[in-house]
């Protein structure tokens, strides 16, 4: 038994174990693997983060394609971040042919708090490409990366992409700052000549660090599909909306939970 005390009050709690799935002879078995005791409070915890998550656009994407990512929690609010926020998810999708590989994963949007205590978008999130040539039979050489981020109207053009239309997108991650220009970055997304999926190709021109290389890696019509089928679905999420989507739910659901409340009504009467 394990003591908790939080803001004056005391409950007595038992040791919460904690199970580790695992798979064995195509059936899926659970233990015990640990026990986790319950943390001691004397008061609640209480921070005040910059941001509410780390995506964005332009800047945060070219300080991506320029190999300085940004955008994580100050220091001083890491811990309680840490103790307060939800679990943090990092998920992707891989393809891999035969000369080159590419990953792709979602970057969340960044939110600042107002003096309200409410949270607004700042930046929206943005898709990270990352390819890498291959360096041999099943293997890639991630050393030589090359990345480009898609943002929200980016992604919306691959979506509306017909099956013979392409596009072309360009990139200077130091756009309006003094290295303007030495880097440049084309995103090509073409239709295969036969008509079974599209082809990929990023050059990149970087005369920063002496680099002139093209990647390029065809794409089968299911796994455009896939593609764009996730690009659907994490857009609204990009741009934010799901927040207040999940803030418009919790008041419908504290309003359902008030009206199943027997003195609801006879409260909303007597304060009439």
């Amino acid at each position: 038994m394990l003591r908790l005390q939080c803001l004056s009050s005391s409950l007595l709690l038992p040791l919460i174990p904690e199970l580790s799935p695992e798979t064995s002879s195509n059936r899926r078995l659970c233990r015990l693997n640990s026990f986790r005791p319950l943390l001691t409070f004397t008061t609640a915890p209480k921070f005040s983060p910059k941001c509410q998550y780390s995506w964005n656009t332009q800047q945060h994407q070219a300080a991506f394609e320029s190999g300085s990512p940004t955008g994580s929690f100050p220091s001083q609010t890491r811990a309680g971040a840490a103790a307060a926020l939800p679990p943090r998810f990092f998920v992707g999708h891989s393809i891999y042919k035969g000369k080159a590989a590419l990953t792709v994963e979602p970057r969340p949007p960044e939110f600042t708090p107002l003096d309200s205590g409410a949270f607004k978008i700042s930046r929206e999130g943005f898709v990270l490409l990352q390819f890498a040539p291959a360096a041999g039979v099943r293997q890639y050489d991630w050393s030589r990366k090359q990345v480009f981020s898609l943002s929200v109207t980016e992604l919306g053009s691959l979506v509306a992409l017909g099956p013979r239309e392409s596009c072309e997108l360009f990139h200077d991650p130091y756009k309006g700052k003094s290295d303007e220009g030495k880097v440049r970055k084309i995103l090509k997304v073409e239709p295969l000549p036969d008509g079974s999926g599209r082809f990929f190709n990023l050059s990149v021109q970087n005369n920063l660090t002496n680099v002139d290389e093209s990647i390029y890696i065809p794409i089968t019509k299911a796994e455009y599909t896939v593609l764009v089928e996730a690009f659907k679905f994490i857009l609204p999420h990009l741009m934010g909306w799901h927040a207040i989507a999940n803030s418009m739910t919790r008041t419908e659901d504290n309003r359902r939970a008030n009206e199943a409340n027997p003195r609801y009504g006879r409260d909303f009467e007597w304060s009439r």
